[in-house]
């Protein structure tokens, strides 16, 4: 594949219109940087007086198999720009996962295996179409022309940057002073990544505002190669329910777009007044004026509560459907007055000899990852068995049957039998 053909020198100038001005608007809604924005402001006058669409790009290494509410925050953006015509390739990082992203990382991150990559890989587009248009997405994987580089191809690419603009990345750099390693491989990361905005001959790279460095490589490979460059524009990192770090599994205050109906709209609803404003400019499809109009009427009075209960539906209809949004709002109700939801699960124990220990009963069914935590949520006030307060943390059970909760969602019926 070559990519060293030249860009048109000289293109015309195409009249800003009115659809350029709302493409424009879409484009900027809820961004962190459009950079260049005059660029892309060229690119879409471009498009709109030729018809031609803009080819816009989003990377993604498979470096676990769910997506989480966080990761649709660019996804999002790519539909909306979908929604106006423009062409999205979703690329695989099956290549560039060989080697570990070390954006934001203090150390080296171990690569994944081929296995891993594979299996991972599989679930992603899957889930990412249910935001994307996949009758509008191309789907690429990077090995296409990354295993064609070969050694050669990997030296004359690594010729076009310098190691004194590698090491201004913030990474590389605060690695360096404090006198942790940095593998050479890890230098071929972001040069990989930018690579592939010259094969697919990008106009717009997406990415989280820790993907800066990365997109700001694709603009200046294409350069080199004698392409037009891209624009980039990066995405706030969404918080997670805790409200203070960003939304991650490895930190347990994430959302699942594969999650339970019940579960990701409890989720929803636990997070914070202040926070819900960004949810809903970075999730919501409602129109910003609406979500403008909705935040004025909370400020006025009315009860935050119904315009998160507004998200909350909105999120679960697009990942479940309407009717499972609406059981969803109902099962929240039940549980907010103390009742207990129709579709818990059942569990059968055995019962040992002097009975079942309410730490070993919560982790058995379930309902907590290990004993200790049970016990802390027990000291937390967070355990009931038939609606009742547990405060012993050496409560024993016997054989029979009883609901079980901890905290506000989880429940489980379980029977214990000798």
């Amino acid at each position: 594949m070559s990519h060293t053909e030249k860009a048109p020198q000289n293109q015309p100038e195409h009249p800003v219109t009115d659809r350029v001005h709302e493409a424009l608007a879409v484009t900027r809604r809820g961004v962190d940087e459009l950079l260049p924005e005059g660029d892309w402001i060229k690119k879409l006058a471009r498009s709109e007086a030729t018809g031609v669409p803009l080819r816009i790009k989003l990377g993604l290494d498979p470096t676990a198999p769910d997506i989480h509410l966080g990761h649709t925050v660019v996804l999002n953006k790519l539909r909306q720009l979908q929604d106006i015509g423009h062409t999205v390739i979703f690329l695989i990082g099956d290549f560039t996962s060989l080697i570990g992203d070390p954006s934001g990382r203090n150390t080296t991150r171990p690569p994944l295996t081929a296995e891993q990559i594979k299996l991972n890989a599989e679930t992603y587009y899957k889930q990412a179409s249910l935001v994307l248009d996949p009758g509008k997405t191309e789907i690429r994987y990077n090995s296409e022309w990354c295993d064609a580089l070969g050694a050669r191809g990997m030296i004359q690419l690594a010729s076009r940057y310098t190691v004194a603009r590698m090491m201004e990345r913030n990474d590389f750099h605060d690695r360096f002073h404090a006198g942790t390693s940095i593998s050479v491989h890890e230098f071929l990361y972001p040069l990989m990544q930018g690579y592939d905005s010259v094969a697919l001959k990008s106009d717009l790279e997406l990415g989280g505002t820790d993907q800066k460095f990365n997109l700001l490589m694709g603009r200046h490979l294409q350069a080199e190669y004698g392409q037009e460059p891209q624009c980039i524009l990066t995405m706030p990192l969404l918080e997670g329910l805790d409200g203070v770090e960003k939304m991650s599994k490895s930190k347990n205050n994430y959302i699942g777009i594969s999650e339970a109906p019940n579960e990701m709209f409890g989720k929803l609803m636990s997070i914070s007044d202040d926070l819900m404003w960004k949810y809903f400019t970075l999730l919501s499809f409602r129109p910003m004026d609406d979500i403008a109009r909705l935040k004025a009427e909370c400020a006025a009075g009315r009860n935050p509560r119904d315009a998160k209960v507004m998200l909350g539906q909105e999120i679960v209809a697009r990942f479940h459907s309407v009717q499972a949004s609406e059981d969803a709002l109902v099962d929240f109700v039940n549980r907010s007055k103390g009742g207990v939801p129709d579709d818990i699960p059942e569990v059968t124990l055995t019962l040992p000899e002097g009975g079942l220990a309410i730490g070993q009963l919560l982790k058995q069914a379930g309902l907590v990852p290990s004993t200790s935590e049970a016990l802390r949520m027990i000291d937390q006030g967070g355990v009931r068995i038939d609606g009742t307060p547990v405060s012993d943390r050496g409560l024993k059970l016997g054989q029979g049957v009883c609901v079980v909760q901890v905290g506000k969602r989880k429940f489980a019926k379980v029977t214990l039998q000798g």
